[in-house]
């Protein structure tokens, strides 16, 4: 375990946990501040301050950010792994973050929209799985319990980020003015990276170097990240030109084939040619199921930046409070926050029931947890499928209570199954390959993502399709769950001895 002598602790933790903590704070406080703005934004009209785009076409610009935002956490652990060390690339990736939210505050037109929403996917793909691996490496020789723990702890930090975002940058963008609410996302990363600098000496030498390698093979990486970064340029520069023009909707279907080819072979060479023995590859196997689980569970959690955000602003009664705002309104962005209000409420007790399942060896595995994870999805899909025949029968908006009660479920799941996700990879990855398989966890995330815009932009705010779509969502999500939680026994046989 590498740290400082310091006795210090952050709850019963090491120090450098907190650094961490609150790096992933502003960081995901930049994150959500942006994306509870971003399907607003794209669809509201020019007159209103947005870009005035139809919603098939907002939802594919939103899942190819986002699928993007982790898409990129790939390459981002391998150049942590093979150039950089974590660190640097934590720096590195917060100072592009920063710099993508400035661009997307200037007052142009959809190319400059694009490149800053491309610069901010490139960042986070360097901080995000880095950041991650990190606060795995000060955990190195400790139980697995505390380990997850940590990672509970860790997760609130994100979710304190993502409670306060949208209620600043989201009322500044949705009452005032869309630009200034990215400014404050931008803003919000350089202070976590002011944070990150001046309390970095508490994570000893964790993360300062990266992987061993031959200096001929650093070489080669850095030609390999310059091509690149050249050929993204090179694309952008034909776009500006206007030499080529493709739909949102057509590179989103193109992106996500991309994406299942990146798995099957990422995962298909790790198998056969990563140099594992028996019991690193049923490890690895575990990973795939998990892979898979976690894409499916994101694919419904993440219509919260799309789905769930058209339901608040169009099918909502938001008078809560509306006499405070010239609309009469509360903004829709407000409906945001409430999951993280409810992991923050919830995480303390997760992390607890955790360890006290831990001591009396009673802790569920992972396959498991992920299975009460996906059950509880569906589950939330279920309230809102409630809630759209009621809209069908009265003609009317519902109130809040129903989308509140669909976070609340939605939350129980998460909690069940991303903190954890996050631990076990970390734990049962190849240690050659933990920030490369890192970067996989987040490529599951991106795959959900991208069809959360996808199915967001389809469903859009017709309360006519609602239905149909709400019991696909429901069937798929407690399907899965039972299927894992018949299979669960058999693949904690698969982890071996890690807990």
């Amino acid at each position: 375990m590498t740290e400082t002598n310091s006795t210090t602790t952050f709850f019963g933790h090491p120090r450098g946990l907190s650094t961490l903590f609150f790096t992933e704070f502003f960081e995901r406080f930049s994150y959500y501040g942006m994306r509870a703005l971003l399907v607003l934004f794209l669809t509201a009209t020019v007159a209103q301050g947005g870009l005035g785009v139809d919603d098939a076409t907002a939802g594919s610009i939103y899942g190819i950010y986002a699928g993007a935002v982790y898409l990129f956490a790939l390459p981002g652990g391998w150049i942590a792994d093979r150039l950089l060390g974590t660190r640097r690339s934590i720096w590195i990736g917060g100072m592009l973050i920063a710099v993508g939210n400035g661009l997307l505050a200037i007052p142009a037109g959809m190319f400059t929209f694009v490149c800053g929403l491309l610069v901010i996917a490139l960042g986070t793909g360097l901080l995000k799985p880095n950041i991650s691996a990190l606060v795995g490496e000060l955990y190195e020789g400790k139980p697995g319990a505390f380990r997850d723990a940590a990672f509970s702890i860790f997760y609130m930090g994100i979710n304190l980020g993502g409670l306060l975002a949208p209620l600043v940058s989201g009322t500044v963008g949705e009452m005032f003015n869309f630009r200034y609410g990215f400014l404050t996302a931008g803003l919000a990363m350089l202070l976590g990276l002011v944070q990150f600098k001046t309390t970095g000496h508490y994570l000893g030498n964790a993360g300062l170097a990266p992987k061993s390698t031959s200096a001929a093979e650093r070489a080669r990486g850095l030609r390999w990240v310059a091509v690149g970064v050249c050929i993204m340029v090179g694309l952008l520069a034909a776009a500006g030109l206007g030499l080529y023009s493709v739909s949102a909707p057509v590179v989103a279907d193109v992106f996500r084939r991309l994406m299942y080819a990146i798995a099957v072979l990422y995962f298909g060479y790790i198998l056969l040619f990563g140099g594992l023995d028996g019991t690193e590859k049923r490890r690895v196997g575990v990973m795939i199921v998990l892979f898979v689980c976690s894409a499916l569970f994101w694919a419904g959690f993440e219509q919260a930046g799309t789905t769930f955000n058209l339901f608040a602003r169009d099918l909502t009664d938001r008078s809560f409070l509306g006499s405070y705002f010239s609309s009469g309104e509360h903004p829709a962005t407000w409906y945001q926050s409430f999951n993280s209000v409810c992991i923050i409420a919830l995480s303390p007790f997760f992390a607890w029931l955790w360890l006290a399942l831990g001591r009396r060896n009673l802790d569920p595995s992972a396959p498991v947890k992920f299975g009460f994870g996906l059950v509880m999805l569906g589950a939330g899909f279920a309230v809102l499928l409630f809630a759209a025949n009621l809209i069908l029968a009265s003609g009317g908006k519902v109130g809040p209570q129903w989308l509140l009660l669909t976070y609340l479920l939605h939350t129980t799941g998460e909690l069940c199954l991303s903190p954890v996700g996050l631990s076990n990879f970390t734990k049962l990855a190849p240690p050659r390959f933990v920030s490369q398989l890192m970067g996989m966890w987040f490529l599951a995330t991106a795959i959900g993502n991208l069809a959360a815009g996808q199915i967001g932009g389809h469903i859009g705010s017709d309360v006519h399709t609602m239905p149909t779509e709400f019991l696909h969502m429901t069937m798929y999500g407690v399907g899965c769950g039972l299927l894992m939680l018949l299979f669960g026994p058999l693949l904690r046989r698969w982890m071996g001895d890690i807990r």
